[in-house]
């Protein structure tokens, strides 16, 4: 027996990346998902194609989390098609740079919409219709928790995260509820591609990466997203029946 068969799953922020390796493990293991993408159709459909090629039951659905009727639409429009709504995991989030000279607060709402009150809305609108035993795994950040140059608005829209699901988790238990996050550390995705000259320290911009990852990482090397994926995969299930409020930090062992 899959050990999510019969379940019913909306995963935000699933057209690429992360996203998308959490949405074929948990079709792997007998969800049916519901695939979220902000701009990314043909990206969304590909993942419900492969989705459906191995066997598993998808459809993709718009939303942009930055937009509280489109969370509640999404959820909503999930529930009408499956007729239930058993497990969310708020995997969307932007990344954001800046010195804090420079940080306006366009900066500062354009990032907390998506990584705080989307992920906070979303965990919401599914609270409405998730039964006990329901899941809801939100998505936090090692940067929450050590120092990068120029990363403040970033981190601490992680660290709400961790917050959130620490005081959420007895409201949410009263019902069968649990509430958790996942911590990631450096993974090896495009987004990460694109930020990692700016994940390590000044001092080391002309070391090679290889060398700043040993030295970083215990494990010496970035996450693959399927390892992710596999950690949601635990917290979503019955395997995980006694986690509740918990961040689980998956980065390899931070130095």
């Amino acid at each position: 027996m899959k050990k999510l068969a019969g379940k019913v799953t909306i995963v935000t922020g699933s057209s690429r990346g992360i996203g998308k390796e959490i949405a074929m493990k948990l079709a792997h293991e007998g969800a049916k998902v519901v695939v979220n993408y902000s701009s990314s159709p043909k990206k969304a459909e590909e993942v419900v194609n492969q989705i459906q090629q191995q066997g598993g039951e998808a459809m993709a659905i718009q939303a942009d989390m930055s937009q509280v009727d489109q969370i509640q639409q999404l959820v909503t429009t999930a529930v009408e098609q499956y007729g239930q709504l058993d497990i969310l995991v708020s995997n969307a989030g932007i990344e954001h740079f800046g010195k804090l000279e420079e940080i306006t607060l366009q900066d500062f709402e354009r990032v907390f919409s998506v990584n705080v009150a989307g992920q906070l809305f979303a965990a919401q609108a599914a609270a409405r219709y998730l039964p006990s035993g329901g899941r809801i795994v939100l998505t936090s950040s090692d940067s929450a928790r050590k120092s990068v140059f120029y990363h403040t608005l970033y981190a601490a829209s992680k660290a709400a995260v961790s917050a959130m699901v620490l005081n959420l988790a007895p409201e949410l238990g009263e019902r069968g509820i649990t509430i958790n996050a996942i911590a990631p550390g450096g993974t090896a995705t495009d987004m990460a591609q694109e930020n990692a000259k700016r994940y390590t320290h000044p001092a080391l911009q002309n070391v090679p990466p290889e060398a700043v990852l040993k030295s970083q990482i215990s494990l010496q090397r970035l996450a693959q997203p399927k390892e992710i994926a596999a950690a949601v995969t635990f917290l979503v299930s019955d395997d995980a029946s006694y986690i509740n409020g918990s961040t689980l930090a998956v980065d390899g062992g931070w130095l």
